[in-house]
């Protein structure tokens, strides 16, 4: 069993390895083609769970930054056109999925305030969808399962007191250790890729600084950094302060885009 499971791991690692823009390597081992059917019905169930928003003003304004952004993304994230969701809740959130669905929470509204800051959130979203980092995710899920039964094949065959607490113990090491930094990673290498991408559709590039300032006041009492899947307010600030200048030069080179925020 060990053995089976190091050989299977192996070949997967080895079919399935990739290289993310920033020249992060990667483990993908679904296809295209199989994370667009998981998006679009995730994306169905949501529409079905959630009230979305019906109000003609904030969709033309989350439209207008979308139908700037939508046109940077590579042809090969998505072909087609992309859904563009409001959802009427007051969770600070948004998110992109495979497939060319955007989704966008009212209550990100209140902490992006300013037409670029909405682009740095949605850029963000995008990014995880150009990257491929649910695959990635769904495929570290995948080999983590594997590990772990592995582990528990060979515990069985030892002399080894205690195995539900070393299987615990291996479990948790797998979280902190593993998974959650791999998570961490995902966010840092959005908002790089984000910041870009926001540029090179005619939005100022230090309002996504702006955005992560506005949520750090939103988010107190988060977490450590070590106990979260996202890196703290301050290391992501730290980290699109220092990508700034890179992207202030597509920035320069782009047509500027302005879309009309809603008044209350």
């Amino acid at each position: 069993m060990k053995k089976f499971a190091l050989t299977l791991t192996s070949l997967l690692l080895i079919s399935a390895c990739s290289t993310s823009s920033t020249g992060r390597q990667q483990v993908m081992l679904y296809s295209s083609n199989e994370l667009g059917k998981m998006g679009a019905q995730s994306f169905e169930q949501m529409k079905e769970k959630e009230k979305v928003n019906q109000n003609a003003t904030i969709n033309a304004y989350v439209r207008c930054v979308a139908d700037a952004i939508i046109p940077h993304v590579p042809k090969s994230t998505h072909q087609g056109n992309w859904e563009i969701v409001v959802f009427e809740s007051e969770q600070i959130n948004a998110f992109a999925l495979p497939g060319g669905k955007i989704g966008v929470y009212t209550g990100i509204l209140e902490v992006a305030t300013t037409d670029d800051q909405l682009a740095a959130i949605m850029g963000h979203e995008v990014a995880h969808v150009i990257e491929g980092h649910s695959n990635e995710r769904l495929s570290s899920g995948q080999l983590g399962q594997l590990g772990m039964a592995a582990a528990g094949a060979v515990l069985a065959t030892q002399d080894v007191d205690n195995k539900a607490l070393w299987m615990a113990g291996l479990g948790l090491g797998l979280q902190y250790g593993v998974l959650m930094p791999y998570g961490r990673a995902h966010e840092s290498e959005a908002d790089i890729v984000g910041q870009k991408l926001m540029a090179k559709a005619g939005f100022d590039p230090s309002a996504s600084i702006d955005l992560w300032r506005n949520m750090a006041k939103a988010s107190k009492g988060a977490p450590p950094e070590f106990l979260s899947t996202h890196p703290s307010n301050q290391t992501r600030i730290n980290q699109l302060s220092a990508n700034l200048s890179s992207a202030q030069q597509y920035y320069s080179d782009s047509n500027k885009t302005s879309c009309q925020r809603p008044t209350k």
